[in-house]
This record gives C-alpha cells, sequence and structure tokens, in this order.
C-alpha cells in the first residue's frame, strides 16, 4: 500500500480553497446562492478524505489508544487554542467552554457563535472519531463492514427527514462515512475502483456543486456519494492525464499541508477588524485577511503544531505507524 496519496493532497488543496472562497469572496450576485453551494461542495470533499484516510489508517493498524492520541494531538492543540481566544475575546459565557472544548456545541441547543460557528464541523468531525474508534475497539475488523451500512442509514433518515444539509451530525456524517466507503473500495475491491476510475471528475465537479447548492433539490441526497465518485475517479488516474499534474502541483500541496490551520484561523479572523465593516471596507480588506490568514496558518503548521504531531508520534512510536497522509 502506497503511504502517500498525492492526488489526495491535491483534493485538500482544491477543499479548503472552495470553503474560502465560499465564506470570503463574493461569487456573483447574492441571488445566485453560490458561496453557499462552494462552501458545502468544499466541505464535502474534505469529510470524503477525512472518511477515506481515517478507515485507511484503521485498516493498517487498529490500535485505538495510537489512534486516538495521534488524532487529538493533531486536532485538539490548536483548535483549543483559537476557541479560548475567540470564547475569551468575544466574552462568552462560561457555560459556552464545555461544549466548544469537548466538540459538541454543534448538538441542540447550538452553542456556537459567530466567531466560532465554523467548528461545527470539527464537532462532526471528533465526534465521526469517537465513534468509529468505538466501533473498533468493540467489533475489530467486523467494525469496517458496518460503514456502508451506517452511511446509508444516515441518509436515508436525511431523506425522511426532509435535510438536504445541516450542521447536526446525525444530518451530515454520511459525507465522512461516504470517505470511509471509498477506503472500503480502494483497499478491498479492485473490480469496483476500476468502474469508478472510468468516470470523468470534470462532469462530476458541477454535478458535485449542484448537490451542495440551495436549488439542489433531491440531489442533496446524493451529496456524499457523487463526492465518493469525484474523489474516487481520480485516486488511479494516470500521471499522463492533463489534471493530474494540476491537482498534484507543489502549490495544492502546500495549500493541503497547512489547510488545518486555514480552516480554523480564518473563521475567527473574518469576526474581527480584518473581516468587518460595510461591503466596500469589507472586501478592500480582504487581501490583508488573507495575507494574515496564510501567515499565521504557516507558523501554526509548522511549528506550534508540528511541535504536538511529533509528541504524539513519540507516545505511540511502540504501537505501530499509522501514518497515511497529511490533514
Amino acid at each position: 500500500m502506497k503511504n502517500r496519496f498525492q492526488v489526495l493532497d491535491g483534493w485538500r488543496g482544491i477543499s479548503i480553497l472552495l470553503v474560502l472562497a465560499g465564506h470570503l469572496l463574493p461569487l456573483g450576485p447574492k441571488y445566485w446562492q453560490m458561496n453557499a453551494a462552494v462552501a458545502a461542495t468544499g466541505m464535502a470533499i474534505f469529510f470524503i478524505l477525512s472518511g477515506f484516510l481515517i478507515t485507511t489508517i484503521l485498516l493498517r493498524n487498529q490500535n485505538i489508544g495510537t489512534f486516538l492520541i495521534r488524532r487529538f494531538m493533531r486536532i485538539i492543540p490548536l483548535a483549543w487554542l483559537v476557541l479560548l481566544a475567540a470564547l475569551i475575546f468575544t466574552s462568552s459565557e462560561t457555560s459556552l467552554y464545555p461544549p466548544h472544548l469537548l466538540f459538541y456545541a454543534n448538538w441542540k441547543p447550538v452553542s456556537l457563535v459567530p466567531a466560532t460557528s465554523h467548528f461545527w464541523s470539527l464537532c462532526v468531525e471528533m465526534q465521526f472519531y469517537a465513534m468509529i474508534a468505538l466501533l473498533v475497539l468493540l467489533l475489530k475488523s467486523r467494525a469496517f463492514v458496518t460503514l456502508p451500512v451506517l452511511c446509508l442509514s444516515v441518509t436515508a433518515f436525511r431523506y425522511f427527514h426532509s435535510v438536504d444539509i445541516s450542521i447536526f451530525t446525525q444530518y451530515r456524517i454520511d459525507e465522512i462515512l461516504a470517505g470511509c466507503v471509498l477506503a472500503l473500495i480502494y483497499n478491498t475491491n479492485g473490480s469496483i475502483l476500476s468502474v469508478i476510475s472510468k468516470l470523468s471528475p470534470l462532469y462530476l465537479c458541477p454535478i458535485l456543486i449542484l448537490s451542495a447548492h440551495p436549488l439542489g433539490g433531491f440531489t442533496a441526497y446524493l451529496r456524499p456519494y457523487l463526492a465518493l465518485l469525484l474523489i474516487g475517479s481520480t485516486l488511479s488516474a494516470k500521471d499522463d492525464i492533463w489534471w493530474k499534474k494540476w491537482i498534484t502541483c507543489s502549490t495544492l500541496v502546500y495549500i493541503a499541508s497547512i489547510s488545518y490551520a486555514l480552516y480554523v484561523l480564518h473563521g475567527v479572523l473574518r469576526h474581527t477588524w480584518l473581516g468587518d465593516g460595510a461591503t466596500l471596507e469589507k472586501y478592500a480588506k480582504r487581501p490583508l485577511l488573507f495575507a494574515v490568514t496564510f501567515g499565521l496558518a504557516h507558523l501554526s503548521t509548522f511549528y506550534y503544531e508540528k511541535y504536538f504531531i511529533q509528541l504524539g508520534k513519540k507516545i505511540t512510536s511502540n504501537t505501530g505507524d499509522t501514518s497515511v497522509t497529511t490533514g
């Protein structure tokens, strides 16, 4: 098994760029509602990548202690630092600290404040880590068989409750679980992957955006599976395909490497002086907001976060390697 998935680094870079564009740039007239569609597309891609990589890690090494320590050391140090800063500077009530720091702020009643509103996705992510860790702990290898069933069940649950998109875990986790299914296909079923590889990502991209659009209708329920097909169609792509060189370019790989910090930081910084003001003033400051976000993300990734990631690996050094890729 390859230890790196270069094409996934490219998709990770694309996913965070879509989220940043959806949150920070004017993407056409407001009534087009493209900002919501683009941001949701970026999140769908990100969730697929997460489910894929986490499942691949656990297929290689089912030591749950190692998995949780490394995941928590990857996520928590920056998340807690930014969350504490945001809650303190917004003078938030102390009752909001536990749901934020324990990553259940997206549950009803929602505890998120404007500066932390984007942390809903990290809540979903952390709850997924806990769920899959518990499944593997209890069921061992049999846990992976349950993932496709869980994925389809969540989608059916969304359909019967007419929920096309949501920040609540029970209505959104099928996007991560679809990534788990892709990992199972990639690692255990070459024939299905071969069929998926024949699909064109150039056609799948606009369909995925449609499924993330508020006017996408029934396609919203297919969003996890369209994202699965999009990413899956590129996993076994030959190097001579023109877009393969573009999606694995050094710029996207670099953006992928700082993507977590970009996501965590941009949502808070857009609620500071860098992101406020009337429309003209707000967008005049956008270049500065981007510069500060990317600068802080670089410092965080290669200095602050790196220390804790290496510490997590050191703590678990005798339990086997679960590294697959960045992020």
